[in-house]
């Protein structure tokens, strides 16, 4: 017992030590402490299939998760990092068979073409495409009644890569 209360008095400092110095976090990621600001301009839509509202929710999302996950402020233009790019890409295509040979499972698949510039450290910027899809059974709803949420979903899982990318080094 004695042993253990050596070990936790050993861990504990060690624990508070690595949480105060401020560029580590508990998701993993390690924005510089030089980095202030952030700018997200508007991600326009490229892609063949155009949803109206997917610009505007992507680039919300990106804002979401950042103002979320760091301690940056997002502002209009000249931050110390910028994300820039487009949707290249809003794809569905059938994954499952239902009745009647008519397709009961889609995957909707959304591509962003992103382009990061960290202005304090230029090998940390990079430029390349993030994909993530949802499926989704269309047998008792329709694709377009479950389009907001499917949006919502597979921008979450793009905000997390392209976040990870540029703070996490993922």
């Amino acid at each position: 017992m004695a042993a253990l209360k050596k070990v936790y008095l050993l861990l504990i400092p060690g624990l508070l030590l690595l949480q105060c110095c401020g560029i580590y976090s508990l998701g993993g990621a390690k924005v510089p402490d030089a980095m202030k600001t952030v700018t997200v301009q508007f991600f326009e839509n490229n892609a063949p299939l155009v949803i109206p509202a997917l610009s505007q929710q992507f680039t919300e999302a990106l804002k979401a998760r950042i103002r979320d996950q760091s301690r940056l402020s997002i502002v209009r233009t000249d931050g110390d990092a910028i994300f820039e790019g487009r949707i290249t890409d809003y794809n569905i295509k059938p994954t499952g068979v239902g009745s009647n040979d008519i397709a009961g499972q889609v995957r909707v698949t959304i591509t962003v073409a992103v382009k990061y510039t960290n202005s304090l450290d230029e090998t940390q910027s990079f430029e390349e495409s993030f994909s993530a899809f949802k499926d989704v059974s269309i047998q008792t709803q329709t694709l377009e009644s479950q389009q907001s949420s499917i949006i919502t979903d597979v921008n979450k899982q793009l905000t997390e890569n392209i976040f990870n990318r540029a703070f996490a080094n993922w």
